[in-house]
């Protein structure tokens, strides 16, 4: 195919009737990518209509525009007869000699929003009309001539069956992601296996949003998802209010009330189908959260999860977490952020606290009976002062009134919050238990812990692993396992035997020789200070150590 700005070139000496050099080229294909909208540029493609040396005499650049039909017409009102999307074929042979009758029939097109006009030259037109011409680029209607005679049939017949053919595809792909994803509810499947599934069968990058289009979750290819959430608000914004390259959409909610999105971000296939896709994993959602008996507020507690989670493990760059943070709806642009690590509160009740008291932050449950809280405050707040706030008002509650609030030095920089939420979660570990939270602070730092807190974060010090299995040699390879626990409670209380034999339900002499075993095997005085406090920090160890 050429276009009309290009010469056109005579045959080859020797080669009667030798095929013209085309210029048209199809759009490039990705890697597996879903089944491409059978456009005016894939029409003018294919091989048959090749055959025809079609050339683009007007429009060319709307040669994307989508074909929904192929419709052979020459009567010069032929718009009445169109509903949009189709690919008009003539001979023109009404028009001939009509200029009025030409500029109309393009106008008439136009007004009918068809895909494109397609005119074979012949006895009617032996050269490009160029009142047609200029009428098409006028109202930028894609127009195309064949320099050699074309069946109409053949093309029609070509392109309806790839229609066909891209409907039935599109229907079944529909039903395939709408049995995998039943499948996945009923084994009681995660969210994000749910998302992976979708992200799967739509090649592109997946995510869900709460109507302030705060993320709740993504699946697909992490780079690919990360360069979508980059400018999030941005782009999420202009993908709520209409469809357009490859950003689709289905919303979330039921009995009269929405609650969400979910958003294909970059879909490359047909409209149609990403729109069938979105639809089927949409009442995917809508269904596992009902059977769920959760709120979208559960999806917004995994994603803040998933995002601390990686934050506390340092496993994920913290700079590379920064647009899932922005997503999530945290400020994170010239603020202060408060590393918080509580133990005895829900997820839930922190995020209500959040909310109550203002805060920006995010609040999501860590392992052992803990949560992380991540404040991010603007820079001229007293962080210090919000953070003891937030523990008093914490602490208030009678449902919370044992919670534990573990807290590193404020940060000012986004890659130090990984530090700063371990640190958190070492405190908080080396707070022995629930009740001895009425002896500390309403906050407690790394200072308030002393010589446990210094343990905890040595433990992983090969140096101090060595220690500690030196210095408790003797009854870590003991058959005796009441032993231990006796020298732990021992050591607890101060060396007070009255209180670890009542602890431990025994009689002072059977303590005494509890005690007396301990000493032998470990082959020191626990009477003498420096001894004992030498085994003291060897057990600390030792207990962070498995932990």
């Amino acid at each position: 195919m050429t276009t009309a700005s290009e010469p056109r070139r005579p045959p080859e000496p020797g080669r009667p009737g030798a095929a013209r050099p085309l210029a048209f080229v199809p759009a490039p294909k990705s890697p597996d990518p879903p089944e491409p909208v059978l456009s005016v540029r894939r029409v003018l493609g294919l091989e048959r209509v090749l055959a025809g040396e079609p050339e683009v005499v007007a429009g060319a650049g709307q040669l994307d525009r989508p074909v929904r039909w192929v419709h052979v017409a020459e009567a010069p009102d032929v718009g009445v007869m169109l509903s949009g999307g189709e690919m008009v074929l003539t001979t023109g042979v009404l028009l001939a000699g009509d200029e009025d009758k030409q500029a109309e029939y393009i106008r008439s097109l136009h007004r009918a929003e068809a895909a494109a006009v397609v005119l074979g030259l012949g006895r009617a037109f032996p050269a490009p009309p160029d009142v047609m011409r200029r009428a098409a680029e006028s109202c930028g209607l894609p127009m195309v001539v064949l320099h050699r005679p074309f069946p109409f049939a053949e093309l029609t017949e070509e392109v309806q069956s790839r229609l066909v053919r891209s409907k039935f595809a599109a229907v079944s792909l529909s039903e395939a992601v709408r049995t995998a994803l039943t499948a996945l509810i009923t084994a009681g499947a995660p969210l994000q296996r749910l998302l992976d599934e979708v992200a799967a069968h739509s090649a592109c990058p997946v995510v869900v949003t709460n109507l302030a289009h705060r993320v709740l979750a993504t699946a697909g290819e992490r780079p690919a998802v990360d360069d979508v959430l980059r400018d999030w608000e941005r782009i999420a914004r202009q993908a709520g209010g209409s469809e357009g390259d490859g950003w689709i959409r289905a919303e979330l909610g039921g009995r009269g009330e929405r609650w969400g999105r979910i958003l294909l971000c970059g879909y490359r296939g047909d409209t149609a189908t990403g729109r069938l896709l979105a639809d089927r994993a949409a009442e995917a959602l809508v269904l596992h959260r009902m059977l769920g008996g959760g709120a979208s507020r559960s999806w917004e507690e995994q994603s803040a999860r998933s995002l601390l989670t990686d934050l506390v493990s340092g496993v994920v760059p913290a700079r590379q977490l920064l647009p899932r943070a922005r997503a999530a709806g945290l400020p994170v642009n010239r603020r202060t952020f408060v590393p918080l690590v509580v133990r005895d509160a829900e997820p839930a009740e922190l995020d209500r606290l959040l909310r109550l008291l203002g805060l920006s932050g995010l609040a999501a449950g860590l392992a052992e009976g803990t949560a992380a809280v991540l404040l991010s405050l603007a820079r001229d707040q007293d962080a210090d002062a919000l953070t003891t706030l937030f523990a008093a008002r914490l602490r208030g509650r009678p449902e919370t009134a044992r919670a534990v609030v573990a807290a590193a030095d404020a940060r000012t920089a986004w890659d130090e919050v990984p530090a700063g939420l371990r640190e958190a979660r070492h405190v908080a570990r080396a707070v022995a238990d629930s009740t001895a939270a009425r002896d500390l602070p309403a906050v407690v730092r790394l200072k308030d812990v002393h010589l446990r807190g210094l343990i905890r974060l040595l433990r992983d010090d090969p140096h101090v692993q060595s220690f500690a299995e030196r210095e408790l040699d003797g009854l870590l390879r003991a058959a005796d396992d009441d032993l231990l626990p006796v020298l732990r409670t021992y050591l607890a209380t101060g060396r007070n035997k009255s209180r670890t034999a009542q602890l431990h339900h025994v009689s002072r002499p059977a303590l005494y020789r509890r005690l007396e075993a301990i000493q032998a095997r470990l082959g020191v005085d626990l009477d003498d200070f420096e001894q004992a406090a030498s085994v003291h920090i060897a057990l600390l160890a030792h207990d962070a150590q498995q932990e």
